[in-house]
């Protein structure tokens, strides 16, 4: 199977830094490698809700000619609007996801679904959190606000990629059992150390935070 790499970051400092893009390239080649070819990679830096992607429209149109499939680390990197990934869909773009790699068009739409309602919750509590804070005269910088936002979708992101190298029934192993496991495949912590049951643990809050929203609105 033939397949053509897809990325997206939100702003060139991230697309300089690696933030967020490193992890894409890593779930993305390792799936390719797998399952088939990488023939091509185009990296869009580019806000998730503006629709005019000029590197996707190269990536598209470098699938169709190769008569490969599009390739996406996760859905929520590709857009968390239902309406754009239906949009991609009824062009006929094949899309794959390699975080989720056997799921129909049906499911990528619920996914999408679920992507887009956990964003406008995200929205909210954080609106609320802020008016609380002004409420109790707490002064917080836009700086400050964007690091810890940038720092909790780094985690996750790594979170993500990690929990690819669990093993069945990892959920009932203890975190310095897993913290081995991860150690003994040659995985590394998001800072290039080894594993403890804490830095696990970490792991785990990561993956429960990413979904806690969505949890709760269920």
């Amino acid at each position: 199977m033939k397949y053509v790499g897809y990325y997206r970051v939100s702003t060139k400092k991230q697309a300089r830094s690696g933030l967020g893009l490193d992890a894409q390239q890593q779930m993305v080649r390792q799936f390719a490698a797998t399952h088939g070819s990488l023939v091509a990679e185009f990296v869009e830096v580019e806000s998730g809700k503006n629709d005019r992607r000029i590197e996707l429209a190269k990536a598209i149109n470098a699938a169709k000619k190769a008569g490969a499939s599009l390739l996406i680390a996760r859905l929520d990197r590709f857009s968390r609007r239902v309406s754009f990934i239906a949009t991609m869909m009824e062009k006929g773009v094949q899309l794959v996801v390699a975080e989720m790699p056997h799921a129909t068009d049906f499911q990528l739409h619920i996914f999408a679904a679920l992507a887009q309602e956990e964003r406008r919750v995200i929205s909210e509590r954080t609106k609320a959190a802020l008016a609380q804070a002004k409420r109790r005269g707490q002064l917080l910088g836009k700086n400050g606000r964007s690091l810890a936002a940038a720092n909790k979708a780094k985690a996750i992101d790594f979170a993500r990629l990690a929990s690819m190298s669990f093993p069945d029934g990892w959920q009932a192993m203890s975190h310095s059992a897993l913290a081995r496991h991860l150690n003994h495949a040659g995985i590394k912590t998001v800072n290039g150390h080894r594993f403890h049951a804490q830095s696990v643990k970490n792991i785990k809050a990561a993956l429960r935070s990413a979904f806690s929203d969505v949890n709760r609105l269920a």
